[in-house]
């Protein structure tokens, strides 16, 4: 009994750091902004609602504009599947918000294949490796950018991250996802 018992706190305290050293990564790569030239900005896809972006899609892309506003990447590629119950996909209200924002339609990619983080990291690599770009910056939210930039690297992406400046998921909300991408990071090496 003994024994067990002891096997099973030395089980919980690997669980304990290696949950810990997951979270430190989540939280340090949430706190950096890696902005530089690239060949294309990449945005995340989040909800829209009836064909118009939802606050969180909106930073999203209002930091990508940002970002492009600044010469560091010619083209924004918007990213997302069609949700449950929508008629457009994510990418598809991103396109026409930033060419509402004045970027001309031929400066912005549409990749509507992915539904999550994964599905759209492989749609983003075949479309990077197909212009052989060699850079892309990934917009998404600051406690997602750890697990995006695994999965670039996954991908054989060289990807820089920038996280959402004015993005309406703070406070004890943000933590909340961060704790969340804690067990996500690691999980994310396990099932793909």
């Amino acid at each position: 009994m003994r024994r067990r018992s002891l096997w099973v706190l030395i089980a919980l305290g690997i669980a304990g750091v290696a949950y810990g050293v997951s979270f430190a990564t989540v939280w340090r790569a949430a706190r950096e902004d890696q902005r530089r030239p690239a060949g294309a900005i990449v945005v995340l896809g989040a909800a829209q609602y009836n064909g118009k972006p939802s606050p969180v899609l909106k930073a999203r892309l209002e930091h990508a504009l940002i970002l492009h506003g600044e010469g560091l990447a010619p083209l924004i590629v918007v990213t997302g599947g069609i949700g449950s119950g929508d008629r457009e996909s994510e990418a598809t209200v991103g396109r026409r918000f930033l060419v509402e924002m004045g970027i001309p339609d031929s400066l912005v990619v549409v990749l509507s294949e992915g539904r999550d983080t994964h599905e759209t990291m492989t749609a983003v690599a075949e479309w990077v490796k197909g212009r052989q770009l060699l850079e892309v910056i990934l917009v998404s939210d600051a406690f997602h950018l750890a697990r995006l930039r695994a999965d670039a690297r996954r991908h054989g992406l060289t990807a820089w991250t920038s996280p959402s400046a004015a993005s309406p998921i703070t406070g004890w909300r943000e933590w909340g996802f961060m704790f969340q991408e804690g067990w996500k990071l690691p999980a994310s090496y396990l099932v793909r």
